[in-house]
């Protein structure tokens, strides 16, 4: 899952549009204009805009939907939900089909951006796993789907790092690697790595949590030698032994580095976060947005994508046809415990300000 930042409240959000270019990114190159499937057919009528993080779907993925339904694919690309947000917002793009996260649902759902989502045009729906439906953001999946999940943890290299790494307090409260960890760009995440240490959620709003926090991060310091929210060249260029990292991003990282790069979930818990599928409320082609909507939820097509991406599937037919290698894999398929250990983020409220506070003199003081 391509890193993201975690922003909570509407009014946030809002001031959020006001500086896009520098929200966010994914670490894969985007497609900054619409460009349609290599399979589409010279004079396809059916056509689907859709809006998507880079590299959710592949050349192949799409050309067999053409193949099989006619309907010509017309895909581009964006680095952030709030860059998503203000399109959707400004009335621009004519998106069919868009994959924002989960605090972005939210923001969507007040907003009025999206439709409810009719689940009898989407047969394949019953091969979600439930584990993925019913959350915070959208309980009764009225507004929006999963498409893949991912857990931010500990990323460490084991060749640089051969101690075990079991908690957060190995990465922030640890004299054996100072100058040489990272930490996520992300108010909400490195809060989260110091409130889970501590032992409280990551969505606490209580002062004195949030102050224990502060004191854990300041304390942190000395350690840490960048603030980034796409640490994969930093891990496996040697620049960092340890990183706060994305699940997927850590696969991605070792599979394409060779280096000995291992995910670690920490005791205390990590984030959980799931990227959705919904459907704009001005979609001009709302039959072909549920047609892609079902093909989404096909074993294979959800293959494809964990393949590519080594993020979580949220199909229950997936395991079955994947690699032994990605099969039996439990950064891909942790154990319900695991799972049970991550919190969600939520809407923080007027919290969001103190939040906000406290990172900017984290930041500022740090070298």
């Amino acid at each position: 899952m391509p890193a993201k930042p975690h922003t909570t409240l509407i009014t946030r959000v809002i001031v959020g549009l006001l500086t896009l270019s520098l929200c966010g990114c994914t670490w894969f190159k985007k497609k900054d204009a619409t460009t349609a499937s290599q399979a589409a057919q010279p004079g396809t009528q059916r056509i689907i805009n859709l809006y998507i993080w880079a590299q959710y779907t592949s050349p192949e993925m799409l050309a067999e939907f053409t193949r099989r339904t006619g309907i010509e694919v017309r895909e581009s690309n964006y680095s952030s939900n709030e860059e998503l947000l203000a399109k959707l917002q400004a009335g621009a793009g004519g998106f069919d089909v868009v994959v924002p996260s989960d605090y972005m649902v939210t923001a969507m759902i007040k907003l009025g951006l999206i439709r409810e989502i009719d689940k009898s045009k989407i047969t394949n729906v019953r091969n979600v796993d439930h584990k993925f439906l019913g959350k915070s953001y959208d309980p009764d999946n009225k507004w929006s789907l999963p498409y893949a999940w991912a857990i931010t943890g500990i990323a460490v290299n084991t060749n640089a790092y051969p101690d075990p790494v079991t908690s957060w307090r190995d990465l922030l409260q640890n004299n054996q690697v100072k100058g040489r960890i990272s930490l996520l760009d992300d108010v909400r995440e490195g809060m989260a790595a110091a409130l889970k240490l501590n032992g409280v959620s990551l969505n606490s709003t209580n002062k004195d949590d949030l102050n224990r926090a502060k004191s854990v991060l300041s304390a942190a310091k000395p350690n840490i030698k960048a603030f980034n929210s796409t640490p994969l060249n930093l891990l496996s260029g040697g620049e960092v032994v340890m990183a706060q990292m994305y699940s997927g991003e850590a696969l991605v990282a070792a599979r394409d580095s060779g280096k000995a790069i291992k995910f670690i979930v920490p005791k205390e818990g990590g984030t959980l976060s799931i990227d959705n599928m919904v459907i704009p409320k001005d979609a001009a082609h709302v039959e072909e947005a549920y047609e892609l909507l079902n093909y989404f939820y096909e074993a294979t097509t959800q293959a494809d994508f964990v393949k590519r991406m080594l993020s979580g599937p949220v199909v229950t037919g997936t395991r079955a046809i994947l690699p032994a290698s990605l099969r039996d894999n439990k950064v891909i398929y942790p154990s319900d415990e695991v799972l049970t250990q991550c919190e969600m983020m939520h809407d923080l409220g007027d919290a969001t300000t103190e939040y906000d506070r406290i990172w900017a003199e984290i930041k500022a003081n740090s070298h």
